[in-house]
Parts: structure tokens; sequence; C-alpha cells
């Protein structure tokens, strides 16, 4: 979707987009969307309307704030690595903040609620164009035992996050007992395909996906973050064995006490 311009903190995102889904086709009445699209939103414009910039002088201080477990910690020659769950439930490296496509000495923090900020443009869009849509707000991350960075949603509302496969069969007529598609992070990874890092592109539309698109209500993507006993990676190798090595020091101490 063209014709998004440099966002700064305060601007109305759904007047934005409007604004810009009208001058690409012409059309005052529906932006040229129609029912059943889906339109993902780099979480960058988000975090830049929401004014979540702060100094890069504090951007190790911001990572630190941002967190609230760390998983993983690494020294390398430019510096540290930190691999933590965020206040969102997040497990990214810095915590998300994002140095990238913003003016020298600034870095960008997560939007402060993406699912919220999500409902509040899908139903925006919604009563401005009279069409039933959807909203993906991506993010880019790392992936455990993968090369490169791919986008997930980190925001969603208006669509089914979760397409849950299980008790239907495969071709062959197998039963199927775990496949759960993840349509919202699959969504933002094949959109980032076409918006880029640095094209200026920050908003795409998904069509013929329709059967994905619900009620404003449906759970958002904060239902796709694995949690307590469901994430069996929940912390980094080195830190794992340090933590084992504690804890059986302290059963030691107990016995010997």
């Amino acid at each position: 979707m063209p014709g998004i311009p440099e966002i700064v903190s305060g601007d109305d995102l759904v007047e934005v987009i409007a604004a810009a889904v009208i001058a690409d086709s012409g059309d005052t009445q529906s932006g040229g969307l129609e029912d059943g699209d889906i339109l993902t939103v780099t979480s960058k414009i988000v975090s830049k309307a929401e004014g979540r910039a702060v100094q890069a002088a504090d951007r190790e201080q911001a990572i630190t704030d941002e967190t609230v477990r760390v998983v993983a910690s690494r020294e390398h020659p430019n510096g540290v690595t930190r691999i933590v769950e965020n206040r969102l439930g997040l497990v990214m490296a810095a915590a998300g903040v994002d140095s990238s496509n913003t003016p020298d000495g600034i870095v960008l923090l997560l939007p402060l609620d993406p699912d919220e900020t999500a409902r509040h443009l899908c139903a925006g869009l919604r009563e401005r164009f009279g069409v039933n849509v959807g909203v993906v707000i991506t993010d880019t991350v790392g992936r455990p035992w993968r090369r490169g960075q791919a986008d997930i949603a980190i925001g969603a509302a208006g669509i089914r996050v979760l397409d849950d496969l299980r008790g239907t069969v495969d071709a062959s007529g197998r039963p199927l007992a775990v496949s759960v598609t993840a349509v919202a992070d699959e969504l933002a990874a094949a959109t980032d395909l076409v918006k880029g890092k640095a094209g200026g592109f920050p908003v795409a539309i998904v069509r013929g996906l329709a059967h994905y698109v619900a009620e404003l209500e449906a759970p958002g993507a904060r239902s796709l973050v694995r949690v307590g006993a469901d994430d069996m990676f929940r912390l980094g190798t080195k830190e794992a064995w340090l933590a084992g090595f504690d804890e059986a020091h302290d059963d030691t101490d107990l016995k010997e006490d």
C-alpha cells in the first residue's frame, strides 16, 4: 500500500491508512477495500504514532525497562545480546527495542498494547468504509534454530489468529491430532516480502482469505504466545545449566543443614 507518509507522534493511523487506500484506489466509498481483506501494519508506525521513541543513549536502559525475564545473554565482539521476555510476553532480542528506520540518536519501543491498537484500527476502518476487514500488527524477530529473521504478529483483531485443524483428517484420511496453523504469523511473514524493510511500505493488504476474518473481539495475537509449562525452551542452554547448578547447590546446603 503506497502513500503512507512519515508517521509522527499523535498521528491518527485510521485516518492515515484511510487516506492512503482512497488515494491508491480513487474510491472514496470503500477505499478499494473488500469484505474479507486483511491489512498488515508494521509495528514501527504504531510505535511512532504512540510516541514510543527514546534517546539512543538510553537504549540499554530501555531494554532493561522493557524486560520481564532474561532468557539468554551472550557477549560478542560488538557488545552483549540479550534475549528476553518483554512486558508483552514476547521473547525477542533486545526486548524488541529497534533503531532501524529512525532518526539518528533515537530508538523505538514496541507499541503499548498491539492487540488493542489492532482493534482500534480494525473498528475504525470497518466503520469508515463499511467493509468487514481484519488487521494484523507485525514485527520482525529472530527464530530459534533458524538463521535470519521473519515477521510475526504481535497484535491482531478481526481475524482468527489460529486455525485449529485438530479433529479433521489429512488428504490420506488420517486424523490430525496436533495441527494448529499460526495464521496471523504466516500473514505477517508473507506480507513482509512485499512491504520490505526499507521501501517505505508499512501497510499491505491481503485478499482471498476472507474465511479467516472474524468478529472484532476474536482472540488477539497475545493468544499465540506460549507461557509457563507450555514453553519447553524457557531458558537458554547456559542459563538453564546455571539454574540447575544453583538448585542442586541449594539442595545440598539444605541436606547439610
